[in-house]
């Protein structure tokens, strides 16, 4: 089922560190007129600087674009501007846009803004996750890397990779900056921001149907070996993103797994960055693929069949500062019992 036929309103993130080009790539959103039916909330009007000749009206901390963007500002709680953005939709004070568009700041961990969906039971009810979009920095991207923990937790979050400044770096760089990338978030598709042939609206836009052949890996991860996380000069990283593959031979309780994934984000949601895979359910013929960032967990999609006989179950989490082993015995304690554990899972109650 898709997002437009659930009823529930995406919400996609724009992030990127400083300077990685976000305005650039949100104004050339803006001026798309693909993106008619979108609601913008951005930081400050004067940090896009919007063109005139794209400004329809002006009303208070709200812009309409003759696009058919909605654009307004975030000057108090994000809760709080996604409900009057709402209401507006609701009275027919705003054009009925389908999906709306985040963009938060350069040193922003994105976990804030995904988790007060999940928080406030007024959004649940309207809006979904849909994808993290982040910018990285072609000439600068490596050394940001390098040096904030800030940056390696946007890029193993997104569902989007956009290299940015392409035509200011050094030969050879796109290829190790890419590398870098593909470690941290082995699943995020990797498009290129001056290709002339980037589809905008592919940014937004949300895989409905899984087929076999769209899983590289039966995880549906592009690889499934462990992150190990380094500097360019090869010495450890100071930011501790690890990832851990779980394979699973025989089939999996639903209940049992869904208790036990909600009770893991539920505590330690902002510390994983991501979990995707496959999963042979119990009394289901066909795969089931599941796929969440922090404290948001997409809808499970049923897979058109298996791709290939092998029916074993694979998940990868990739997390930050939490200890693989742990999530380990905690999953195989409390997912693989023939009857779930009436106590918490271990890892729920670690600090």
């Amino acid at each position: 089922m898709s997002i437009e036929a659930s009823g529930f309103l995406p919400i996609n993130l724009l992030t990127g560190f400083l300077g990685s080009g976000k305005t650039t790539l949100l104004k050339r959103i803006l001026a798309d007129p693909a993106f008619a039916d979108t609601a913008v909330l951005i930081n400050e009007f004067g940090e896009i600087g919007l063109d005139h000749d794209l400004v329809e009206s002006v009303e208070g901390e709200m812009v309409l674009l003759r696009s058919g963007c909605v654009c307004c500002t975030v000057r108090g709680e994000l809760a709080t501007a996604l409900k009057e953005l709402y209401s507006r939709r609701e009275r027919g004070l705003l054009p009925p846009f389908r999906r709306v568009i985040i963009e938060s700041t350069g040193l922003a961990d994105p976990f804030p803004v995904l988790s007060t969906i999940k928080a406030d039971p007024v959004l649940r009810h309207h809006f979904c996750a849909g994808n993290v979009i982040t910018t990285v920095d072609a000439v600068n991207g490596l050394r940001q890397l390098d040096t904030y923990i800030e940056s390696n937790r946007q890029a193993a979050v997104a569902d989007r990779l956009i290299v940015t400044k392409t035509d200011l770096q050094a030969d050879g760089d796109g290829d190790d900056l890419q590398a870098r990338l593909r470690v941290l978030n082995p699943d995020a598709a990797i498009l290129i921001a001056a290709d002339p042939d980037l589809d905008l609206s592919s940014l937004v836009a949300v895989q409905s149907n899984v087929s076999p052949s769209s899983s590289l890996s039966q995880s549906g991860f592009y690889c499934e070996e462990p992150v190990q996380l380094v500097a360019s000069d090869g010495a450890p990283h100071q930011a501790a993103i690890s990832s851990i593959s779980l394979s699973i031979d025989r089939p999996v309780d639903w209940t049992a797994f869904g208790l036990w994934l909600t009770m893991l984000l539920n505590r330690h949601g902002e510390r994983v960055l991501r979990v995707k895979g496959i999963l042979n359910l119990s009394g289901e013929e066909r795969p089931v693929a599941v796929h969440g960032v922090q404290h948001l967990v997409h809808m499970p999609v049923h897979m058109d069949g298996w791709p290939s006989d092998d029916r074993t179950s694979r998940l990868v989490f990739i997390l930050d500062g939490l200890d693989s082993a742990l999530l380990k015995r905690s999953f195989e304690a409390f997912t693989l019992a023939r009857v779930p554990p009436a106590a918490s899972c271990p890892i729920a109650a670690a600090r």
